[in-house]
């Protein structure tokens, strides 16, 4: 235990004097919990701009335009007659979508034929594309709902059987755990535990290559588990920071307890620490450790499962995904924390993590005996 505690000393004093080390472990940290999240704060995008076109010109036509741009979703910024002169509008990027309003739009309705309206959604930017496809569609079944409606009251239905047969099966939506329906929501507190991946493997990575000419003689046990518990202060003070307190400062619904996400992420940070051992016994020198862990950042951002569903990825990359400690940290760390799941609904990820913590702590011991 003394050589454990003299390694633990020394490799603490070097995280605060070794200067690319500390620079990643605490000035990165606050770096990106200030810039990170900004584009994200507005949670929502609203009132995309749209152009109509409207070759009906009747009150009905109007009507769908008022709702329209009435909507949280949607703004109409133009009304067209033709549509070329819309479809310059979406050239010049001033607008993101087209809303075609046929001729003879309002006699249809009225005769009961269907009146199809065209949207032309710039689909190259999905939240966009779904902003104005959304808002639109529900738009056209309201109106198409209530001239429905009128329609059948005027033939004698009574009015609750009229609104019964053309609505009959509403839909509440309620958005649990997420209530803004919000990208930064969803987004922020995946992205947390990968930016502290990320740091955490840097750092230790660099604080491994860095040449160390005093290091206390101790067996490579002993070496591993000091560091270990050196790396572990920094951390306590990060993770915590990252976990708790930046979803409260960002209005990120957090339901869980602050022990159960600090408890589930001990051994994230073990597993992560010990793979910047190994990438700093395998690639010796600070430089070509930055290097190689700056590289694998994308790679470990489309692993993770959030940016492309785990569901839709292969077999053989679903596995390589399972390796990497963000994957298991992700999954369970967003149920504990946002969903408020306690310990026992997420043993399948906490235990992979204190699988994937022995594994590479064996390597990066393996590793120490052979330097």
């Amino acid at each position: 235990m003394k050589a454990v505690f003299a390694v633990f000393r020394h490799e603490l004093r070097r995280i605060f004097t070794v200067r690319p080390a500390f620079s990643v472990l605490f000035l990165a940290a606050v770096v990106y919990a200030a810039f990170y999240p900004q584009p994200y704060l507005n949670e929502a995008l609203r009132k995309v701009p749209i152009v109509v076109v409207d070759r009906d010109g009747t009150s009905s036509s109007r009507e769908m335009v008022r709702r329209l741009d009435a909507t949280s979703d949607v703004g109409v910024a133009l009304v067209l007659p033709d549509l070329p002169g819309a479809q310059r509008a979406v050239y010049e990027r001033s607008v993101s979508g087209i809303l075609l309003i046929p001729q003879d739009f309002e006699r249809d309705l009225l005769h009961g034929r269907p009146s199809p309206v065209a949207l032309y959604a710039d689909a190259s930017y999905f939240l966009i594309y779904q902003r104005i496809s959304g808002a639109v569609s529900a738009v056209a079944r309201t109106l198409g709902a209530e001239v429905e409606s009128a329609r059948l009251i005027g033939a004698g239905v009574d009015p609750a059987v009229a609104g019964a047969v053309v609505d009959p099966m509403p839909l509440t939506a309620v958005p649990l755990f997420n209530p803004q329906a919000g990208y930064a929501t969803y987004l922020l507190p995946a992205a947390f535990v990968l930016i502290l991946q990320q740091l955490l493997l840097i750092g230790t990575g660099l604080l491994g290559s860095t040449p160390d000419p005093d290091r206390p003689r101790a067996g490579p046990l002993a070496t591993v588990a000091g560091k270990y518990m050196a790396y572990l202060v920094p951390e306590a003070l990060v993770m915590p920071f990252y976990l708790i307190a930046l979803p409260y400062l960002y209005d990120v619904p957090r339901l869980g307890s602050a022990a159960t996400i600090l408890l589930f992420a001990l051994p994230f940070a073990l597993a992560v620490s010990a793979l910047g051992l190994i990438a700093a016994a395998v690639f010796r020198r600070p430089l070509a450790v930055q290097l190689a862990t700056a590289a694998v950042g994308l790679p470990f951002f489309f692993l993770a499962g959030f940016s492309w569903p785990t569901e839709a990825m292969p077999e053989a990359v679903r596995l390589i995904a399972r390796l990497l400690p963000s994957t298991s940290a992700i999954d369970g760390l967003v149920r504990v924390a946002q969903l408020g799941a306690p310990l026992s609904e997420v043993a399948e990820p906490f235990l992979t993590l204190w699988a994937l913590a022995g594994l590479y702590s064996a390597i990066a011991v393996a590793l120490t005996s052979r330097r």
